[in-house]
């Protein structure tokens, strides 16, 4: 029978919580309206005494004096506006005019623009363009984070096969200390749907399907490369079983070259998909950065010039100057941006200045590491031979369950991978949403501590939960592995109900998740560095 089902409640329960918690979001940074409820005396409140921080970040001038509703919608989403969202709210305005716009990749901006263009085109009369943007990518982040929860939970129960530990770690995505960044003007939202919904579609067998998002996603954000990983580990680890079936299945086997072939072309083909989307924005950004000058700053407005003059940003054929990266045997705009912009490489964010931003990714770096390492001591066989080795469990048809299945193996490495490389590579501070966006293995785990050690998700519990469990027969009513259907209801709020039952470990995890929801939206929206 089929795990996921339409009416699944669990299903519903994922859905209405993340669409609950994506309108929290949005009414936490909103700076209007301040008299109608206690949660906007709060944002007044932290608006008040931390005002917006005079940042050093892109900042392009406004062109166009605004009207009445776009400074309303400035109050009320003016907060999510910030940081990077300024240079993909400008790309879906303007394109790729600087050359450090071309870190950020164009499927999310074009979306957005699309989205500007086409469903909120009856208000071009009341906002200008930069605001119908801005409502967009809100909308769009909205209803992206909503659907990569239900696809985190679909997956979760494909791979789990443990629906009570997939519909909570679906449920703290909802949560996810990287909330704020689901909800401004990043591509995080978009990403994260991308990626999970290729996933599920990978597990199902739906391999094309599967691939096709897989490219979207690496159109989305440059991680997505790193995705093709799961292509290949998934041909490797079939064409491995099939060389260790029993002697009287072999002769019904294609020859082995026949099997190396397929695998291999299937394994390109897809590939290849996934690093297109890459390769042809490299190509875009080398014609327009690299090639002969069309005199296209003469049409620049003079602000956006000035402000290239004031930043030293570099312009489309600037001078008819070439950039140095046009030069190199592989002109690729983006690596060159994030060494010569951001400083980005190997061990050079390791410096004593940098110590809060390493207290920072401190959380996620611990949790990632704990995770890596509970699955290893769970399964050291099956990770030396890298799940590449017959099980007797899998003969008998009787896999385990929950986190530490053989089918977690390859998404703890992915996430591994990532960690690793956002720790010594990267600003570390980004790790948070960075991993949060990318893997599910932070919700998985989360969620897998939380059963595995929390009394109080135990027990079904379909009533009331707000008192105290009568007696400790009645918490442990189920056994902390147990991966039952299990009760719909919401296992963050009975958790919440019950705060002063929760174990500290328990309060760590929770703690983690919604100290960094709310200190993202106070810091972030009011221009304040975060993760």
């Amino acid at each position: 029978m089929e795990l996921v089902s339409r009416r699944d409640p669990h299903l519903r329960e994922v859905v209405w919580f993340a669409a609950c918690c994506r309108a929290l979001t949005l009414l936490l940074q909103a700076r209007c309206l301040l008299d109608f409820s206690p949660l906007f005396f709060f944002q007044a409140l932290f608006n008040l005494l931390i005002p917006d921080h005079a940042a050093d970040a892109f900042h392009p001038p406004r062109l166009s004096e605004p009207g009445l509703w776009d400074l309303l919608l400035e109050r009320l989403l003016g907060g999510l506006s910030h940081w990077d969202a300024e240079h993909f709210l400008f790309i879906a305005e303007r394109g790729y005019l600087y050359e450090h716009n071309c870190a950020f990749f164009p499927l999310y901006p074009l979306s957005v623009r699309a989205a500007a263009e086409g469903a909120l085109w009856p208000l071009q009369r009341l906002l200008r363009l930069r605001s119908r943007l801005l409502l967009s990518a809100v909308l769009l982040n909205s209803l992206f984070s909503v659907l990569a929860a239900a696809a985190l939970y679909k997956l979760g129960c494909v791979v789990l096969q443990c629906r009570r530990v997939a519909f909570l770690a679906a449920v703290l995505f909802s949560v996810s200390p990287a909330n704020v960044f689901m909800a401004a003007a990043y591509s995080e939202s978009m990403f994260a749907f991308l990626a999970f919904s290729a996933m599920w579609q990978l597990e199902k067998g739906q391999s094309w399907l599967s691939g096709l998002l897989f490219s979207l996603a690496s159109g989305v954000r440059a991680n997505g490369l790193i995705n093709a990983g799961f292509f290949l580990y998934s041909r490797g680890k079939c064409f491995a079983l099939q060389l260790q079936v029993g002697s009287g299945s072999v002769r019904k086997l294609p020859p082995l070259w026949k099997q190396l072939l397929s695998v291999a072309s299937s394994a390109v083909l897809m590939c290849a998909g996934i690093f297109l989307p890459f390769a042809l924005f490299q190509y875009y950004a080398y014609m327009r950065f690299c090639g002969p000058g069309t005199g296209l700053e003469q049409a620049v407005p003079k602000p956006l010039l000035q402000l290239a003059l004031d930043k030293g940003y570099r312009l489309v054929a600037m001078d008819g100057v070439k950039p140095p990266w046009c030069s190199q045997r592989f002109p690729v705009v983006y690596s060159y941006i994030q060494d010569a912009y951001w400083n980005v490489g190997f061990l050079r964010y390791f410096e004593l200045r940098q110590i809060p931003n390493f207290l920072l990714a401190l959380p996620v770096t611990l949790l990632g590491s704990w995770a890596a390492w509970t699955y290893i001591i769970a399964n050291p066989r099956h990770c030396v031979t890298l799940g590449l080795e017959r099980r007797k469990s899998e003969e008998e048809g009787k896999p385990r369950a929950g986190f530490c299945c053989p089918a977690v193996f390859v998404y703890v490495v992915h996430a591994t991978v990532l960690l690793a490389f956002g720790f010594f590579c990267m600003h570390v501070q980004v790790l948070t949403r960075f991993l949060g966006s990318s893997s599910p293995v932070l919700y998985w785990f989360s969620a897998h501590l939380l059963q595995e050690y929390e009394p109080l998700l135990w027990s079904e519990g379909t009533g009331n939960q707000t008192a105290a469990p009568r007696s400790e027969k009645s918490l442990l009513g189920k056994s902390p592995g147990s991966c039952g259907k299990g009760t719909s209801e919401n296992p963050i709020m009975r958790l919440l109900l019950n705060r002063r039952f929760i174990t500290p470990l328990g309060k760590c995890v929770l703690g983690f998740f919604l100290s960094y929801w709310l200190l993202g939206l106070i810091l972030h929206c009011n221009f304040l560095p975060w993760t």
